[in-house]
C-alpha cells in the first residue's frame, strides 16, 4: 500500500515526529489520488501498530516509541528499535 509506505518513510525520516498530526484522509486522498477507505486503512495499520493514535474529532498523531512498546504487545517494539 504506497500510502502507508509514504506515510512509515516519513515518520521514520523525522517529518513527523512524536506528537505530530499526520495527514487527515482527505490530505491523504487528494495527494496520493486514493479512495478514503486506503487512507482509513493506511492510519488503521499504523494505529493497529502502535505508532499513531487517533482521537476522535483531532485526527490522528505519531505516538512516541516508548509509548506505542508499553501500550501494545503486537511487535510495535520493533518499532521502537528501528526508530533508535
Amino acid at each position: 500500500m504506497r500510502v502507508l509506505a509514504v506515510l512509515l518513510a516519513d515518520i521514520e525520516s523525522g517529518k513527523y515526529g512524536p506528537g505530530d498530526p499526520i495527514p487527515s484522509e482527505a490530505d491523504l486522498c487528494k495527494t496520493h489520488g486514493v479512495a478514503r477507505e486506503t487512507a482509513r486503512r493506511a492510519v488503521r495499520v499504523l494505529r493497529e501498530r502502535g505508532i499513531v493514535e487517533t482521537e476522535w474529532g483531532k485526527g490522528s498523531r505519531v505516538r512516541s516509541a516508548t509509548q506505542g512498546a508499553d501500550t501494545l504487545g503486537d511487535g510495535s517494539s520493533d518499532q521502537q528499535h528501528r526508530s533508535q
